[in-house]
C-alpha cells in the first residue's frame, strides 16, 4: 500500500472517495487508464487504486501522481473483491466521504466529460446511482432459467452514506461469495447487488437508463447512442467480445472508434490497449482493420518527410526477381534495396539484373549471401538483415519474397505471388495509400493481405503444426499477447510492410541458423521460420503496435463474392445466425473422416456432453496407464 505524498486534491462539492481497481497481465498501467485516472482526479476527495495481482515499479510510477492510495492484493475475486479489499482496508475511515465510486478498468474515458454526470446525479435522491444499466431477462441468459433481474451494471457503482453506512451494506461485503470465474462475478454480484440492497428499502438510478435505448444493454449494443448522450465512458468489451456475436447485434467497432475520435478522446490510447491485449484476429474482426486501398490517392493533411525506406527482398528464385523489381517501381520516392540470397553465382545474377533494370528510385542495392540454411525466408530476415531491423536506418521496410511457390496448382502458384505483390506493391495510387496508413497511425506496426482464399485452405487450421511452438516462443520471447484459437493474424509468405521497431521483440534474439535447421525436440513438426511468420502480429502487440490487413480495390471485388459465396455455401445445411451455427458445431467437434464411429462420437458429444467428458477423462485415464504399464515391461 502506498500513500500519495503531501498533495491535497482539488476540492469538490460532494467528498467522493473513488475506488479504482486495475488488473494488468504484465502487471504495468495501459495509458488509457492513467488517461482515466487523470480525469477522475478533481472529481475525488480521495482516490485509491487497487491493483489485482503484480506491479510493476514502471507501473507504480505511473500511478503515484495520480492515487492517494495504491493498494496492491493477490488476484482473486475479480474487481470485485478488489473493492472489498479496499473496504476494508478503509474500515472506519470510510465516513469521512459522502459517496463512494467503485469503478475499475473495463472502460475508455473521459470520451465525454465526467463533470456533467457528477453533476446531475448529485441531485438525485438515490442512495446508489449507476453510470448504465441491463434489462430484467427471463430466462436468464447465463443459466437457461430464471430471471436476470433489472441491474445497475458494476463497472460504475456509485453508494451514497445513508447506504454504506448501514448494517446491510457491512453483512452484504462480510458475506460476500467466493468469485473463481466470471461467470459467478455475475451471477452472485453484479446481477444481485442492485435487487438486492432495493429490497433492503435503498433508492437506487441510473444515468443513462436502458429504457432509453434500443437495446436491453446499450453500453455494449449502442455505445454511439450512449456518447451522444453524454456517457463519458465506452466499454472496452466492443472490441474483444466474440465477433460472430458482435455480428449477430451488428455492432460495428470501426464505427464506434469514429464517434469516439470525433468526441476527441486520443484513439491510439485504444489501439495500443487492444494490441497488448486481444487476440490479433479477433481484434482485427471487432475493428474491421482491413484496409482496402484505392488506385487514386487519398487527399492527405500532411505528410511525414522523409521517409526513410527500403525493400528488402529475400530472393528464393532470381528468374522471379525482375517482377519484384518492376512492382517496386511503384514505390513514391527513392529507395535502397537489399536482397538476400543463397549462393554467390545468384549474388551475381542478381547485381547484374539489378544494374540492367537501371531503376532510378533504387539509391542503394546491397546483395547478401547468405549459407544455405539462410533459404528460410524469416531465416534470411532475423539473420541476414538483423543489422536493418535493429539499427533504426529505415522508417518501413517492405518485404518480400522473390520466388515460384510450389503449391497445388500452377494457377494457385500465380495467383499467390499476384496476391501478395498486388496488394503491397500494386500501384503507385495505392501504395500512396498504404504509406499514409502509417502517417496517420502512430501505433501500426505491419499492414498485410488478409488469409488468401484462392489456391489454398489455411482457414480454420492456420496454425498449422506451429501452435505449440508459438506457445512456447511467446514465452521465451516474454509475449504475452493472447494466441487466436483457431488461426493467427499473420503475413502469410513472409510478405509485409512494417516498422522496424515493432518487431524488435523478435529481432533482438540473436537466432543461429541452427535454429532454422535442426528440428526443434519439442515441436520437431514446426519449423521456427513458419512459427515466427505466424508470431508478427503477436510479437508486435506486445509492444503495443497494431497490424491491419490491406486489400486493393481489384482483390476486393475478388475476394467478397467469394468468401460470401463460400460461407453461404457451408452455412446451408445449419439454422441460424452464424453465432449459433459456429456454437452448435463446435459442440457437436470434429467431424474427422465421417466414419461411423466418428458419427456416434458427435451424436454423444450434442445430446450427452456430460457421460462424453467422463467417458474423455477415463480413456485418457487407462491411456495413460497402459503405456506405463508397457514401459515398465520393456524395462523388465
Amino acid at each position: 500500500m502506498t500513500a500519495r505524498p503531501n498533495d491535497e486534491p482539488a476540492a469538490v462539492a460532494t467528498r467522493r472517495l473513488i475506488v479504482y481497481v486495475v488488473w494488468d497481465r504484465r502487471g504495468d498501467v495501459e495509458r488509457y487508464v492513467a488517461h482515466a485516472l487523470e480525469g477522475l482526479r478533481e472529481h475525488a476527495a480521495q482516490l485509491m487504486v487497487v491493483v489485482n495481482g503484480s506491479l510493476t515499479d514502471a507501473g507504480r510510477a505511473t500511478l503515484e501522481p495520480l492515487a492517494d492510495e495504491i493498494l496492491v492484493r493477490e488476484n482473486r475475486g475479480f474487481d470485485i473483491w478488489g473493492h472489498k479489499d479496499a473496504l476494508d482496508h478503509l474500515g472506519d475511515r470510510i465516513d469521512e466521504f459522502d459517496e463512494v465510486l467503485l469503478t475499475n478498468d473495463t472502460w475508455f474515458g473521459p470520451v465525454r466529460p465526467y463533470g456533467p454526470v457528477f453533476a446531475r446525479m448529485e441531485a438525485s435522491p438515490a442512495d446508489f446511482w449507476g453510470m448504465t444499466d441491463h434489462a430484467r431477462e427471463e430466462p436468464n441468459p447465463f443459466t437457461g432459467v430464471g430471471v436476470l433481474h433489472y441491474h445497475l451494471q458494476s463497472f460504475w457503482i456509485a453508494v451514497r452514506r445513508r447506504m454504506f453506512s448501514s448494517q446491510a451494506w457491512e453483512a452484504y461485503w462480510r458475506d460476500l461469495p467466493a468469485m473463481p470465474d466470471y461467470f459467478d462475478a455475475v451471477l452472485q454480484h453484479e446481477a444481485v447487488f442492485t435487487q438486492h440492497f432495493a429490497d433492503a428499502g435503498f433508492r437506487h438510478d441510473v444515468a443513462f437508463p436502458s429504457e432509453d435505448y434500443p437495446t436491453d444493454h446499450p453500453a455494449l449494443f449502442n455505445p454511439d447512442l450512449l456518447l451522444e448522450d453524454g456517457c463519458p465512458l465506452l466499454k472496452r468489451r466492443p472490441f474483444f467480445h466474440y465477433p460472430p456475436f458482435l455480428d449477430r447485434h451488428a455492432v460495428i467497432g470501426r464505427e464506434i472508434l469514429r464517434e469516439v475520435e470525433r468526441h476527441g478522446y486520443p484513439t491510439p490510447l485504444i489501439w495500443e490497449d487492444i494490441a497488448r491485449n486481444v487476440a490479433p484476429r479477433v481484434a482485427n474482426a471487432n475493428t474491421a482493420a482491413l484496409e482496402v486501398l484505392p488506385d487514386r490517392p487519398w487527399p492527405v493533411d500532411a505528410v511525414r518527410e522523409p521517409r526513410r525506406l527500403a525493400v528488402v527482398v529475400h530472393c528464393a528464385d532470381v528468374d522471379a526477381l525482375g517482377e519484384v523489381l518492376e512492382y517496386a517501381r511503384n514505390l513514391p520516392q527513392p529507395t535502397d534495396l537489399i536482397v538476400t540470397v543463397t549462393s554467390e553465382a545468384d549474388s551475381s545474377r542478381v547485381r547484374a539484373l539489378i544494374a540492367h533494370q537501371r531503376d532510378a528510385r533504387i539509391e542503394r542495392a546491397d546483395v547478401r549471401v547468405l549459407s544455405v540454411g539462410g533459404a528460410d525466408a524469416m531465416c534470411a530476415l532475423f539473420i541476414g538483415c538483423r543489422d536493418t531491423l535493429l539499427d533504426g536506418t529505415y522508417d518501413l521496410i517492405f518485404r518480400v519474397v522473390a520466388a515460384h511457390p510450389r503449391r497445388d496448382s500452377f494457377n494457385a502458384d500465380r495467383h499467390f505471388v499476384r496476391y501478395q505483390l498486388d496488394n503491397l506493391l500494386g500501384s503507385p495510387g495505392s501504395v500512396a495509400n498504404l504509406l499514409a496508413l502509417f502517417d496517420r497511425e502512430e501505433g501500426l506496426g505491419a499492414v498485410f493481405p488478409p488469409t488468401n482464399l484462392f489456391g489454398s485452405s489455411p482457414l480454420g487450421a492456420g496454425w498449422g503444426s506451429t501452435r505449440g511452438r508459438a506457445e512456447a516462443l511467446a514465452e521465451s520471447l516474454g509475449i504475452r499477447v493472447p494466441l487466436d484459437d483457431v488461426s493467427p493474424l499473420a503475413p502469410y509468405g513472409g510478405m509485409m510492410v512494417f516498422r522496424p521497431e515493432a518487431l524488435r521483440v523478435m529481432a533482438e534474439r540473436a537466432w543461429t541458423e541452427g535454429d532454422y535447421t535442426r528440428p526443434d525436440a519439442a515441436h520437431p513438426d514446426a519449423p521456427l521460420g513458419d512459427t515466427q511468420e505466424r508470431m508478427v502480429s503477436y510479437a508486435m502487440g506486445e509492444l503495443g503496435f497494431h497490424c491491419r490487413t490491406v486489400l486493393t480495390s481489384e482483390h476486393a471485388d475478388i475476394n467478397h463474392p467469394a468468401l460470401e459465396f463460400t460461407l453461404d455455401q457451408l452455412s446451408s445445411t445449419t439454422p441460424g445466425y452464424p453465432v449459433e451455427q459456429i456454437q452448435f458445431l463446435h459442440r457437436v467437434g470434429r467431424i474427422g473422416n465421417a466414419s461411423a464411429l466418428d458419427f456416434v462420437r458427435m451424436y454423444m458429444r450434442l445430446n450427452h456432453p456430460t457421460a462424453t467428458r467422463r467417458l474423455i477423462s477415463f480413456a485418457h485415464t487407462a491411456t495413460r496407464r497402459l503405456k506405463m504399464f508397457a514401459r515398465r515391461h520393456r524395462s523388465t
